[in-house]
């Protein structure tokens, strides 16, 4: 394992960081969770673009991929700071969660067997 790689943990306290040295403060939490949802539509728009049917525009050439992946990331990590939230730990026990409900559900799930991905 790289010891370089960056936690979930680091990158919340770098986020924090961030906020505090040039941020001024944090946004409040309903406007964070708008330009979530804004974020999450400006991915949405290139996934669509990438991998869907629609064509790019001119004024879509300035997205890119995981630069918008990382900014839905970003505003994530402020609102999880904000509101007290570990994500290392809530990852963790979301992992355990899905694990724990749905260790067969797609084993046997007859969708999904012997399929490729159609969305591509």
């Amino acid at each position: 394992m790289n010891d370089n790689k960056l936690t979930i943990e680091d990158a919340q306290r770098r986020v924090d960081e961030w906020i505090k040295t040039y941020g001024v403060r944090y946004f409040g939490e309903l406007t964070n969770m708008a330009i979530l949802t804004e974020e999450v539509g400006e991915l949405a728009r290139v996934i669509a673009r990438t991998y869907g049917d629609q064509s790019f525009k001119k004024s879509d050439m300035q997205y890119n991929l995981a630069d918008e992946m990382a900014d839905v990331l970003w505003v994530l990590m402020c609102l999880a700071n904000q509101t007290g939230v570990d994500l290392t730990v809530a990852f963790e026990n979301n992992m355990q969660k899905k694990t724990s409900r749905d260790k067969d559900r797609h084993l046997n799930n007859e969708k999904l067997k012997g399929t490729e991905n159609t969305e591509k």
